[in-house]
C-alpha cells in the first residue's frame, strides 16, 4: 500500500507540472538544481579519493600522473561534448578518436601502475 501511495505522489506532482502555468520552468530548475547537485557529489568524491591516495599518485611520477590527469580530463571533455559532436558524421569520428585516446591514457596509467 506504501508503494501505491508514493506512486500516486508522483504522478500528482507529475501531472501539477504538466498542467499548471510554468510548470515546464519549475521542472527545467529542479533538473538544473539536481546536476549541479550530482555535479558538486562527484567533485567531493573526487577530492576525497584524492586525499586518500595520494601518495599512490605521486609514486606514479609526473609523467604518469600527467597522462592521467590528462585522460580523466579528455573523458570529462568527450562526455560533455557527446551530443554537439554527434551532430555530423565528421565529429563522431572525431569523438571516437577521443575516446580512444583517452582509454589510451588510462590503459597505460594503469599499466604504469601495476608494473611497480
Amino acid at each position: 500500500m506504501k508503494t501505491a501511495r508514493n506512486a500516486a505522489i508522483v504522478l500528482v506532482i507529475a501531472l501539477a507540472i504538466y498542467l499548471l502555468p510554468g510548470g515546464g520552468r519549475a521542472a527545467t530548475i529542479f533538473e538544473s538544481l539536481l546536476y549541479i547537485g550530482f555535479g558538486v557529489g562527484f567533485g567531493y568524491l573526487g577530492l576525497q579519493l584524492y586525499r586518500q591516495h595520494r601518495v599512490a599518485l605521486y609514486s606514479l611520477g609526473d609523467h604518469t600522473r600527467a597522462l592521467l590527469y590528462g585522460g580523466l580530463a579528455l573523458v570529462l571533455f568527450a562526455l560533455t561534448a557527446r551530443q554537439r559532436m554527434w551532430e555530423t558524421s565528421l565529429h563522431e569520428a572525431l569523438w571516437w578518436v577521443l575516446v580512444a585516446v583517452a582509454v589510451y591514457m588510462l590503459l597505460a596509467v594503469y599499466r604504469r601502475w601495476r608494473a611497480y
